[in-house]
């Protein structure tokens, strides 16, 4: 009896090597993985998100401009599956807290600090609790963003605002992320100039006018998105991205829950009840009506809006918006190309 089981727990080793091998082959990993998103607070409130997996990728090291690993490399980011109730520490500063996951895998703490917070950039380290293994994937650590006192917070799209994605039609926007990746993605022309004059005006050496960068893509992308920004030398903000998905659903990438959108805005509009909000979009999806959406519920909150005109169906829609915003007296910007965009901002005072 005793040969027996030692034999069983010999073949249940084996198999559990074995398929370690083929899934780090696979560049995959089934140790518990935590992942923390930058998030964003004040002297009021901190508020940090991500994700535990028990199924992730391996992040990525190389890249190449190889059809075939681009595909699976955008593959792989839909080879997930979370962490349900999982126990996790947030370790920030001299305090720790303790939270879990929802039945998606997805956290979201919030507490207030116990002490004034100068504005700038603060870690935090997220780890899960496990009741009996250790795994050096299980710990990570975010930032959390607290904004300059400067007046002016911006609000962007991803997908066709300020990265060509054709976000409108499927099979090009699945030929784009299966084909390309982070680093060979391109920007609208111009558009990272633009946002870097944004971000500079009015502030003072070494700091920046506030950025949010809120998408209907998936979680999944964070990294992928993460890496463009940081090549292009995009500012450096916080991302709300989707619900995540599943392998089964990567034929719906950023198609989904655009109604969540302005949830995701409004909390951030909430947390800085004295700044003014510009907000940045296309006309692929439901952006206008989104930000038309939140003109009308936060009046006097919303400086100016920017649509990038991308769908040649939707300009009569887009501009029947533009004339009710306008008569709220908001700053509306529908334009074509980013020099349009910076001209206007020119003319009111967004840039120099």
């Amino acid at each position: 009896m005793q040969k027996s089981n030692e034999q069983g727990k010999e073949r249940n080793s084996l198999v559990k090597k074995i398929k370690r091998k083929v899934l780090h082959w696979l560049h995959l990993t089934n140790d518990p993985v935590v992942k923390v998103y930058n998030g964003y607070g004040s002297a009021e409130k901190l508020v940090i998100f991500g994700h535990a997996l028990r199924l992730s990728p391996l992040p990525r090291k190389k890249y190449r401009k190889n059809v075939f690993r681009n595909s699976y490399g955008l593959l792989r980011m839909f080879m997930v599956r979370p962490l349900a109730k999982a126990r996790l520490k947030i370790l920030w500063e001299n305090s720790t807290f303790e939270t879990h996951t929802e039945d998606d895998g997805f956290f979201r703490f919030e507490w207030k600090p116990d002490h004034p917070l100068s504005p700038g950039w603060y870690s935090v380290t997220v780890s899960i609790i496990h009741p009996s293994k250790r795994s050096r994937y299980s710990e990570a650590c975010g930032d959390i963003f607290v904004p300059y006192p400067y007046k002016n917070t911006f609000i962007s799209d991803i997908d066709d605002t300020f990265l060509i994605s054709h976000s409108s039609n499927l099979r090009k926007r699945l030929y784009v992320l299966l084909t390309k990746n982070a680093r060979s993605r391109k920007p609208f022309e111009s558009v990272v100039d633009f946002y870097q004059a944004l971000a500079r005006m009015g502030a003072s050496d070494g700091t920046s006018n506030p950025f949010f960068y809120v998408s209907s893509s998936e979680w999944n992308l964070y990294d992928y998105i993460n890496e463009f920004s940081r090549k292009e030398h995009l500012p450096k903000g916080v991302y709300l991205l989707n619900q995540l998905k599943k392998f089964s659903q990567l034929w719906n990438t950023g198609q989904n829950n655009h109604a969540t959108k302005f949830v995701r805005i409004t909390r951030i509009i909430e947390a800085y009840p004295d700044q003014h909000f510009i907000l940045f979009g296309d006309d692929s999806q439901e952006d206008p009506n989104i930000y038309f959406a939140l003109a009308e519920y936060f009046k006097g909150k919303i400086h100016a809006i920017y649509i990038r005109h991308v769908r040649k169906s939707s300009r009569e829609k887009v501009l029947l918006l533009q004339e009710k915003i306008e008569l709220m007296g908001i700053a509306f910007c529908y334009f074509s190309h980013s020099s349009e965009a910076i001209e206007h901002s020119r003319g009111i005072g967004l840039t120099v």
